[in-house]
């Protein structure tokens, strides 16, 4: 769940010419992205964490979504004040910041004595999670070449579900070593100190932001930045882009609570808000948190479920790589009706299979299949079509502050999503959960093929003028 910087008209410069500067900044898009992996791993490793941290700690269904759900909460603050503080004190040293929250986050999950110790810590790590989501993209896209901007910031969200995977796989070493111990779950949280500390150190050796440089006045440091990651002629010409888009960013940063009263502006924000929930009620977190418990409950043993869990994460990277291939080759609306038409398919027949289907190894198998194409299909099409949407949508005035609502709400949604499932599941059982996901996917469907805007092979600026006069 990761930001786009949107692109913008950019004049005449010299082609990006090989060199040592490219390896450069391929090592700071590395290091920068450990943010992401982060991230993923910090979402994704109590999806086999849980089963032994209720015995270790003694967890309910609800406090079990507690636990789980309040890093998200953490997050949709991370996010909101991420960005604030990146703006005031530099994307570069953000990081760094955040890199010791992650530590910090981490080290107190690992040594907690309760549940409501652990459920503080990480809240704290919830925090280092949503101000990476507001800041690494940031971060890639002002050091990026204009050639090289999407494909560099994307390894973000790449990285995102890497880190999901690494979680899951983790787990499953772990869990098969030292399974019987009720406390197995605090190494696999341990692990997550490690990109952390890569982190921290690498970026100690990477230099700000040349847009953040220049909008601070500091012209002879962002020239000297952009020197090291481009060839002196095509940095020296790149310091006008530089200026360009530092006063863009400080205009999108105009716009406020006041524009809501604007009919078309208050429309779009609405509609953005609701891709962010829509993407969030696909259910796709409840696997990504819960898919170990979910395959217990749907027969595997403990130990196969967490083991059968990776294949949930190679299936997401596997979706997100895929799907970044054809992303401009396909019109958004279609793509994200299409993947809400596919995911609640498979609602549908994960839920039918729980109901009808008698208890046994074909049962488990079978939900296990529809489990993970449900996860292709949601990182294949939703997934990358919410970001970009919600990065295309937005005019220039009000984007910093639409974008911060939208992601805002989509946190939130994730939130309720991660807080609910458990308790849900143990109530109504696998069968009812997936039927609700199912309904839930129809009003998606009809939201995406009523109101999303198609925004594709239109500036943002033709975007803009055609939506004003149509909802002005």
């Amino acid at each position: 769940m990761t930001q786009h910087t949107p692109a913008t008209t950019h004049t005449a410069l010299p082609p990006d010419s090989p060199g040592p500067h490219r390896k450069r900044l391929g090592l700071i898009a590395v290091v920068a992205t450990f943010g992401g992996l982060l991230f993923g791993y910090d979402t994704g490793v109590m999806n086999g964490a849980l089963e032994p941290m209720k015995h270790d700690l003694g967890l309910t269904p609800v406090t079990e979504g507690f636990v789980v759900s309040i890093l998200v909460f953490g997050a949709a603050f991370g996010a909101l004040f991420g960005g604030r503080l990146a703006d005031q004190f530099g994307r570069r040293r953000n990081i760094l910041a955040l890199a010791i929250v992650f530590m910090i986050g981490t080290f107190g999950c690992v040594l907690s004595p309760t549940w409501e110790v652990l459920a503080l810590f990480r809240f704290i790590l919830g925090l280092a999670v949503g101000g990476a989501s507001a800041t690494v993209p940031v971060y890639l896209a002002e050091v990026a070449p204009v050639e090289r901007r999407g494909s560099l910031v994307t390894r973000n969200e790449l990285m995102i579900v890497t880190g999901q995977l690494a979680a899951f796989a983790v787990n499953a070493v772990i869990f098969t070593v030292w399974g019987q111990h009720d406390s197995v779950w605090r190494p696999m949280l341990l692990v997550a100190v490690v990109p952390a500390f890569a982190l921290f150190f690498g970026m100690l050796r990477m230099p700000e932001s040349p847009r953040w440089l220049s909008s601070q006045g500091r012209d002879g440091e962002a020239l000297a930045v952009l020197r090291q990651i481009r060839s002196r002629e095509r940095a020296d010409a790149e310091m006008d882009e530089v200026h360009l888009l530092a006063e863009e960013e400080k205009e999108s940063q105009t716009g406020g609570w006041a524009d809501l009263a604007t009919p078309w502006i208050r429309r779009l924000i609405v509609i953005g808000a609701l891709i962010g929930i829509c993407s969030q009620v696909s259910g796709i977190n409840s696997i990504m948190y819960y898919g170990s418990q979910l395959l217990q409950d749907a027969g595997f043993s403990q130990q196969s479920a967490v083991i059968a869990n990776t294949a949930n994460g190679l299936v997401s990277v596997l979706g997100v790589s895929l799907g970044l291939m054809v992303v401009n080759k396909v019109d958004r609306r279609v793509l994200i009706t299409g993947g809400f038409v596919a995911t609640t398919t498979f609602h549908l027949l994960v839920a039918l299979s729980a109901l009808l289907l008698p208890d046994g190894t074909v049962k488990s198998y079978v939900i296990l299949v529809f489990v993970v194409l449900f996860v292709f299909s949601m990182q294949f099409a939703i997934g990358p079509m919410t970001w970009l949407l919600l990065s295309e949508i937005f005019p220039l005035k009000i984007r910093s502050f639409a974008m911060g609502v939208a992601v805002f709400v989509l946190w939130i949604a994730n939130a309720v999503v991660a807080l609910g499932f458990p308790p849900l599941v143990s109530a109504v059982g696998i069968s009812s959960t997936f039927f609700l996901f199912a309904a839930l996917g129809l009003v998606c469907i009809w939201f995406c093929r009523t109101y999303v805007p198609e925004t594709r092979g239109r500036t943002l600026e033709q975007f803009e003028d055609e939506f004003r006069a149509q909802h002005a």
